[in-house]
């Protein structure tokens, strides 16, 4: 079953702005609510690391790269997470996947996100 499906990955020139979704679904997310969730990326040839985290508490926190273009938000409702990214570079090419902040689940297949002019 389908836990976690991230989505509105695109190409984009530098400066540009796109926004990520990620819904959850399965028994591991049926209390989404009290779930602290997190973006991740994986650029080519190197290792998934982490962007941005949102608490239970809609408090957020932001990788270094991230913060002051990055804006992370959840709507517990609908089980999804999203990404709005603005100002991109190329240098945040990476595919963007979601997963629980702790104990995380499995991958999902995650969204392709290229920034080139």
């Amino acid at each position: 079953q389908v836990q976690l499906a991230e989505s509105g990955g695109g190409l984009v020139q530098p400066g540009g702005s796109l926004r990520l979704s990620c819904v959850a679904s399965g028994d591991n997310f049926t209390k989404f609510e009290i779930y602290t969730m997190a973006w991740y990326r994986q650029a080519p040839g190197i290792e998934r690391n982490w962007v941005a985290t949102i608490y239970l508490t809609g408090n957020t926190n932001y990788s270094p790269s991230a913060q002051g273009r990055f804006t992370i938000s959840r709507d517990n409702t609908k089980k999804t997470v999203y990404l709005q990214m603005n100002c991109l570079q190329p240098e945040d090419t990476a595919v963007y996947y979601c997963n629980r902040a702790v104990d995380k689940v499995d991958w999902g297949q995650g969204t392709q996100v290229t920034v080139s002019s």
